[in-house]
């Protein structure tokens, strides 16, 4: 087993070193582009996850949103380069709830924040 498993990794590592040997330096910045964005996209969850156990229930906080835009439009923007429909597809929907969902947190403290200062103005 654990033969296969370390053969495994080895065969990966070879197959990655080609792939990026005959790569040219515009494509390389662009995977680096494309995994930069994956990371941040990643992190939501992350995020997300310690958030959760912090409060001890499931519980979505802001940076969540941000980590998902920036992520998505960064994942977007590769797909785009690649001309890849599957990338393009899945990520252009989740940008447009993303940026809206931050929409929606800035109206709502924007509209707490009103409330707060008439009632210090006792209107």
């Amino acid at each position: 087993m654990e033969n296969g498993i370390v053969y495994f990794f080895t065969h990966l590592a070879d197959k990655w070193q080609h792939h990026l040997s005959i790569m040219d330096s515009n494509d390389i910045i662009w995977l680096s582009i494309g995994l930069v964005g994956q990371t941040l996209f990643m992190m939501r969850f992350i995020v997300q996850w310690i958030h959760s156990e912090r409060h001890q229930k499931s519980m979505i906080p802001v940076s969540f949103w941000y980590f998902s835009l920036s992520g998505g439009v960064i994942v977007l923007a590769y797909g785009i380069h690649r001309v890849d429909p599957v990338i393009i597809l899945g990520q252009l929907p989740g940008t447009f709830v993303y940026a809206r969902n931050l929409i929606l947190i800035r109206r709502e403290h924007r509209d707490a924040l009103a409330e707060m200062t008439e009632q210090d103005l006792g209107t």
